[in-house]
């Protein structure tokens, strides 16, 4: 009987070695991916024997990973019913799932199957894989942890949780916990040093906290290639893009540009000459980048990259219905398209149509959850329309001996992008120290503002003045209107009325002057950044006289990072009748200067801005004299709510009071947005949703 066993037990060993033999060219194709000729392979074993269970795993695995997952999860469902307690079947039939997208229905299998099994390394690594495909990473990385412990030197577990924690990391950065994505990131090397994948991910996160130096050193560290130095280097000028480094930036695209034909690679040929066109129109190179997309039209003429060109130039050159155009036509072709979605948020802002902007970026956090990009974009919609308050306060003092000190509140209340109200209150005492004299006057407005139209706003301004000089008190209304409109593309036109009580002075205060402007502004912008900004005014007061006033601009943006500008301007001033020993009122005025302005940041939250003038200026028939006029001011932003502000400024230009005029006013202001929210906010929020 022991000699009958055992000769058995020999015949089936026997039996086994020769079937595992005669099934090692499948177990190869099966390893080196030839899932088509592996399901081949094992139908044509399964004809001669239909029993063996390890033939019967292996078809139902060439026909899943073949494309076929639905099947393959039925022929594993049956092997479970012939071997209800086996590893192999089973673990197989929980893999079909995954093959077939189902990781929801994978998860409590895998489970319990870890629960049963915790030392089956298959298992633990597959459940670590259904749980990074749900995104949940934290206890995914935990089991694939496990997994290694069990199998040190598995390549495959490594590779596994190299994908997890890049998974991961991107959860972070997306959270805008940047610490910990960086943190999981560099973990990466510890497995796979100088990681291709990982560098990169570093690399775009260092982008996004505009650390552009290490940015930039971990694109070198990336170019290990001739091919990977073309990626790396559309990286770095991205990189000096960021940092401000335009011309830089140009130079890095065009070497790239100039190197990546010889590789024959259509991918990186698209993402090169998308940077290159992109650095030109940070480079106000229009016309260039202009003809480069019509070239990129022919060649990619289904590209949406090549569109987005198109509507990057619409936006930095004015032409936004072209923007909104190619915007519309991504997303005709990719309606999940980032850039798609945030272009078009912030082509419809920039053609005044904030209630559709507010939709479109909504409709972007829908598909990219709390993306950085998207949020910014709302909180600047949301900073213009917040209720706020400012206050501002200022002392002046001129070389005729009198000084003021003012005081206003303004509470700004807008109830819906279209409709806004302000209240103004303003206070200013002035005291001349030679005469004694001393005058207050108290501003009560009520403001109006309405949205016609995109591009055409209407405000009104309502309200009184009382002013007191001495014993002597005065009421006057007073009144500001104003019609704005862009009737052209980077073109700007002002018309108003305003109704002014004279206040500079307590002499002019005692004097009642009430003066009525009727004033047009205009401003010309173009793409070769030269501007022409003019003012005309006529003013008619309530002695009889009258003024006539034109002050034109022309300048120049030599920067745009900070912005920098040069020009010339030109003032000219007539009165129709001369009071010169009540205030200033030439027959003609004329000043001619040259001024300088710069407006960049300190820091994140730090701005400043200075500008200079200085010129000659000419008061009917006498002398010629010099002008200067300075200003400068800082501002901070303390938080999301509150801001604040110090400027000072000085002058000797001619004024309402005399030739040979000096000015100075120091003052500071602060705003504070009075709700987190505008007051429309949660309507349109829940309205976006609901769609």
């Amino acid at each position: 009987m022991n000699i009958y066993k055992l000769i058995t037990t020999f015949l089936l060993l026997s039996f086994s070695i020769q079937a595992q033999q005669s099934m090692q060219k499948g177990f190869e194709l099966l390893e080196n991916g030839n899932f088509a000729d592996a399901e081949i392979f094992f139908e044509a074993f399964l004809e001669s024997d239909s029993e063996n269970k390890t033939a019967q795993i292996c078809y139902g695995r060439a026909v899943g990973l073949n494309g076929a997952p639905k099947t393959a999860n039925a022929l594993f469902g049956d092997l479970q019913q012939k071997y209800p307690n086996d590893y192999e079947v089973a673990i197989n039939y929980i893999e079909s799932l995954l093959w077939a997208g189902k990781f929801k229905e994978a998860k409590p299998l895998y489970k319990d199957m870890v629960a049963k099994n915790p030392d089956k390394f298959g298992a633990l690594l597959g459940y670590a894989n259904t749980l990074s495909n749900l995104r949940e990473y934290e206890t995914a990385l935990n089991w694939v942890n496990k997994a290694i412990a069990l199998q040190p030197d598995n390549e495959g577990a490594k590779i596994s949780r190299k994908y997890i924690k890049l998974g991961y990391a991107n959860e972070f950065v997306n959270a805008q916990n940047y610490g910990m994505g960086q943190q999981l990131l560099l973990e990466i090397f510890g497995d796979f040093p100088e990681d291709k994948e990982a560098l990169l991910n570093l690399a775009n996160l260092q982008l996004i906290t505009k650390e552009t130096d290490s940015a930039k050193n971990t694109y070198r560290r990336y170019a290990t290639s001739a091919k990977d130095s073309i990626t790396a280097i559309n990286g770095i000028a991205l990189a000096e893009h960021i940092a401000g480094n335009e011309k830089m930036a140009l130079k890095m695209a065009l070497e790239a540009k100039e190197k990546v034909e010889s590789f024959g690679d259509p991918v990186l040929n698209q993402h090169t000459f998308d940077r290159y066109v992109q650095a030109l129109i940070w480079n106000r190179k229009f016309a260039e980048a202009r003809k480069e997309i019509d070239r990129l039209a022919l060649v990619y003429p289904n590209g949406n990259w090549v569109q987005a060109l198109n509507a990057t130039l619409g936006m930095y050159t004015g032409d936004f219905k072209a923007s909104l155009s190619s915007y519309d036509a991504i997303l005709s072709k990719d309606s999940v398209s980032f850039d798609g979605n945030l272009g078009k948020a912030n082509a419809l802002f920039a053609s005044d149509r904030i209630v559709p902007a507010y939709k479109a970026a909504f409709q972007t956090l829908k598909i990219f959850k709390n993306q950085k990009d998207a949020q910014g974009f709302i909180e600047k919609l949301n900073g213009l329309h917040t209720p706020s308050i400012e206050e501002h306060a200022a002392y002046t003092f001129d070389n005729g001996n009198n000084v003021a000190f003012s005081n206003s509140v303004n509470a700004f209340v807008p109830f819906s992008t279209k409709f806004k109200t302000t209240l103004n209150y303003q206070y200013r005492t002035t005291e001349n120290t030679v005469t004694q004299n001393k005058a207050e006057s108290h501003v009560v407005l009520v403001g109006f503002g309405y949205k016609l139209a995109p591009n055409v706003d209407m405000a009104t301004v309502l309200g009184f003045n009382n002013s007191r000089f001495m014993e002597t008190a005065y009421t006057q209304p007073v009144l500001d209107a104003k019609l704005k409109i862009k009737p052209f593309k980077l073109q700007n036109l002002e018309l108003g009325y305003q109704r002014e009580v004279q206040n500079f002075n307590a002499d002019l205060i005692e004097r009642e002057i009430v003066m009525n402007h009727y004033g047009l502004n205009y401003n010309l912008g173009t793409n070769v950044n030269l501007g022409w900004y003019t003012q005309l005014m006529y003013t008619q007061q309530t002695d009889n006289n009258s003024r006539n006033l034109l002050f034109t601009s022309l300048y120049y943006t030599v920067l745009q990072k900070p912005a920098l500008k040069f020009g010339l301007n030109y003032q000219y001033i007539t009165f129709g009748e001369q009071v010169p020993t009540i205030y200033f009122s030439p027959e003609k005025y004329q000043a001619g200067e040259v001024f300088g302005d710069i407006r960049g940041k300190i820091s994140t939250h730090t701005n400043y801005m200075a500008s200079v003038a200085t010129g000659i200026q000419k008061v009917e028939n006498d002398p010629q004299t010099a002008i200067f006029r300075s200003e400068a001011s800082m501002q901070h932003q303390f938080g999301k709510r509150l801001s604040g502000s110090i400027y000072g400024k000085y002058s000797n230009i001619a004024s309402a009071t005399a030739a040979g005029f000096e000015f100075t006013e120091i003052g500071f202001k602060l705003k504070w947005s009075l709700t987190k929210q505008p007051l429309f906010f949660a309507n349109l929020e829940a309205e976006s949703k609901s769609n």
